[in-house]
């Protein structure tokens, strides 16, 4: 099987996805290349899941929808409420069909990108990781903290950026709160119980 040409991806990213979103497409890609050299996992993996993580991120909502229906990909109650959710469950199906991706961990990176799961595979904490600390990223309150640790400890990194995540979803940053997906959560109790299940 031949493997997923880097630049053709790039290319088309380029053409999918609107300027701003294009520009942390490459922030992540190149986030989690460095980190994939610094963990000694495959940088070109790093690199593929990195451009192809929001693939579907311009779509519309009912566009995720339809092709979840059309492709009898579940979806939740949460995604349901909240669609643009779906952008990762999407994003790695078209990885599969759309560019030709049949790397697993990539598969499941692009998958688990905004969530997280207990037990992420090296590949999957990275892309996690360099979605949320990526050069372009402003807003996160712990950023600098964050990102030092994300070179020191993956697992700690990930707790601290999921810690931050859970308490902005909860209104602790801002007035509005939002629904948290239970797979975050899930995650979070993972890690924070030193990568075991509760």
């Amino acid at each position: 099987m031949k493997e997923p040409d880097l630049r053709k991806i790039r290319k088309s990213m380029e053409k999918k996805l609107d300027h701003k979103r294009y520009e942390h497409t490459l922030g992540v890609a190149y986030t989690a290349a460095a980190l994939a050299m610094r963990y000694e996992a495959d940088v070109n993996n790093a690199l593929l899941a990195g451009l192809l993580h929001d693939c579907a991120k311009c779509m519309s909502n009912e566009q995720r929808l339809a092709i979840c229906e059309k492709h009898n990909l579940a979806v939740s109650e949460v995604e349901k409420r909240n669609p643009y959710l779906l952008h990762a469950k999407v994003g790695s199906f078209l990885a599969m069909k759309k560019y030709g991706v049949t790397d697993k961990d990539v598969i499941n990176a692009i998958l688990n990108h905004t969530t997280g799961r207990p037990g992420m595979s090296k590949l999957e904490k990275i892309i996690w990781l360099a979605d949320y600390i990526e050069p372009g990223r402003k807003q996160a309150p712990n950023l600098a903290k964050i990102r030092k640790a994300a070179f020191e400890d993956l697992d700690q990194a990930i707790l601290l950026a999921l810690e931050d995540t859970i308490r902005y979803l909860n209104g602790y940053f801002k007035e509005e709160k939002l629904e948290i997906d239970e797979m975050t959560l899930k995650t979070y109790d993972f890690y924070k119980n030193g990568g075991k299940s509760v």
